[in-house]
């Protein structure tokens, strides 16, 4: 059986990294089934040093565009065949920009965000051993500030990353208008990609009833939350 590496069930969604999610939701679309094993300390077991990977019976493999052109490949995976090439150069297109755009806002949200960073470091680092506790969590959130100047995102103001997200988000919105699903009325690996993002804006719920501003944005968009739930009713019963 397949082995998902991941980093683990966070805010009520799957995983907290958009990117495990999509692999997961990919493969129970795909009828693939697979065990899922959490936790950073498989960051050292994959190949590219990053997670999701996958080990299919001796076989890893890293980055989730790449497992999925591996399952497709290896499994026969049909969900795309009905796919026009113009819609698949647009599925690719979209998902560069969301694999590389909204992520990082996203990233930001939670790492940067004065009013998401308690519940961040308290989601992430709570089993930490003292005195690890009481510096570990800035020294990375330090580190990811670094990564989100040199990205680009960390440049601009919290305004204007909420705006950013949010021209994504309206995007998204418009091109799925009154559909059940991105092409149409059946699910595509796209959908998968796109779920995956927009989960981790629309689908988390912390402990305390919290919700960030990025947050309560998506949720402005309700075929986006309605698409959202209708991934998880399909998809994700036990949700």
């Amino acid at each position: 059986m397949i082995t998902l590496y991941g980093f683990g069930k966070c805010f009520n969604v799957m995983d907290a990294s958009p990117f495990v999610v999509k692999v997961d939701l990919f493969m129970r679309m795909a009828n693939i089934p697979c065990q899922v094993k959490y936790g950073a300390k498989y960051l050292k077991k994959s190949p590219k040093g990053k997670l999701p990977f996958i080990n299919d019976d001796g076989t890893a493999v890293a980055d989730s565009e790449a497992i999925m052109t591996y399952l497709t490949n290896k499994y026969q995976v049909t969900l795309d065949a009905k796919l026009t090439a113009e819609q698949k150069a647009q599925a690719h297109l979209i998902t560069k920009s969301l694999d590389e755009g909204l992520y990082w806002c996203l990233v930001y949200s939670r790492w940067v965000t004065d009013e998401c960073w308690p519940l961040t470091s308290d989601a992430f680092f709570a089993t930490l051993p003292i005195p690890l506790r009481w510096f570990l969590p800035n020294i990375i959130r330090k580190s990811v500030k670094k990564n989100l100047h040199g990205q680009g995102i960390g440049r601009h103001s919290a305004e204007e990353i909420l705006a950013i997200s949010d021209n994504s988000l309206a995007s998204l919105s418009t091109l799925l208008a009154e559909k059940d699903f991105f092409f149409g009325d059946t699910h595509t690996s796209f959908d998968a990609v796109v779920y995956s993002h927009l989960c981790e804006f629309i689908s988390v719920r912390f402990n305390n009833g919290f919700e960030s501003k990025f947050t309560k944005n998506a949720k402005r968009y309700q075929n986006l939350v309605q698409f959202c739930q209708r991934i998880e009713d399909k998809f994700y019963p036990e949700k």
